[in-house]
């Protein structure tokens, strides 16, 4: 690293203020934790010069304007904001923010987008031809919008181009990112330090599926397939298979399978599968019950089927999820 880590975090109208705040708090307290030796400067920049309202109605004071930054940048941060609309959270793009990333980026010994800043970096063109992680609610826009990017949209953190461009996953998973960077910088002890100080893990296991609700797609045109999903939420430990849903609906496997498909944008079998791992989730989250008792509620059968889908979807088990997100005992 350098002797004097100079980050810059673009600020603007409506940034979502976890995004900016939360990775500051890392690199401060990575300050701290190393007695001064980690030499991180953090310096706001915006379109211009003074206060900047964020998503929370809490107000920044920018430390430069975008033409002021100037200079060598080590660590160039962007972080983002969105729209809410009748479908939900849209990533919003400035184009004054585009160009200035796009003049910056190339100045910076390293580029990272916190949550839906992602959208921006795509659309400077720094992620083209890179695989590259956003918000899970905006995954989708942002592979619509930017073809040429690989969206992959469970990590945590991408970390791609050599090290150099880095992208990160929604809201708290702005920590996750700062503390990998400064990982990166000053070794993982140091990391490990500021994470003890933020009570939180170094390395958190599983993605943003963990966290996301893969039901929660729009309702379809067809009121028969909505009410087969709603039927099919009540009834998760009855048999589920596609020849059964296909009879249920009186249509043919093949015309029913086509049907589903268009209409829900997955398969019966990975949607099912959906559906049983959210009902387990919930369960692991406010019950008591067993691992196997949990199995067969949500139509596993067992709990070892249990334990390989967790796997599947979620990239942790069971024990680990309940022990991390349990909210209650009965």
């Amino acid at each position: 690293m350098s002797p004097s880590h100079r980050v810059v975090i673009a600020v603007f109208p409506d940034v979502d203020l976890l995004d900016v705040t939360g990775p500051a708090e890392v690199f401060a307290l990575a300050n701290r934790e190393t007695a001064g030796r980690a030499e991180y400067r953090v310096r706001l920049a915006g379109p211009v010069a003074g206060e900047v309202r964020t998503s929370a109605g809490v107000r920044l004071l920018t430390d430069l304007t975008f033409d002021e930054v100037g200079g060598q940048v080590d660590t160039l941060l962007v972080p983002g904001a969105v729209d809410m609309t009748g479908d939900g959270p849209v990533a919003r793009v400035d184009t004054e923010v585009v160009e200035w990333v796009r003049a910056t980026a190339p100045r910076a010994r390293r580029v990272a987008s916190v949550c839906v800043g992602a959208h921006v970096l795509a659309a400077a063109g720094l992620l083209d031809g890179k695989t590259a992680t956003t918000h899970w609610s905006t995954a989708a826009q942002l592979a619509a919008d930017h073809p040429a990017v690989t969206v992959d949209p469970d990590p945590i953190f991408v970390r791609t181009d050599r090290g150099r461009l880095w992208t990160g996953a929604g809201i708290s998973a702005c920590l996750d990112l700062a503390l990998a960077l400064v990982a990166e910088d000053l070794g993982e002890e140091a990391a490990l330090s500021v994470a003890r100080q933020l009570v939180m893990y170094l390395k958190r296991q599983g993605g943003q599926s963990q966290f996301s609700v893969p039901l929660s797609r729009p309702a379809s045109e067809r009121r028969d397939i909505d009410a087969l999903r709603l039927w099919i939420a009540d009834h998760l430990d009855e048999d589920l298979s596609a020849p059964a849903l296909a009879a249920r609906m009186c249509l043919s496997e093949r015309h029913f399978a086509r049907v589903f498909k268009q209409e829900t944008g997955t398969s019966t079998a990975d949607y099912v599968a959906a559906a049983r791992v959210e009902a387990a989730r919930r369960l692991l989250e406010s019950t008591d019950l067993s691992l196997e008792q949990v199995a067969a509620v949500a139509g596993f059968g067992s709990a070892e089927t249990l334990h390989r889908a967790f796997r599947r979807q979620l990239a942790t088990t069971p024990g680990a999820y309940r022990r991390r997100f349990r909210t209650r005992t009965s």
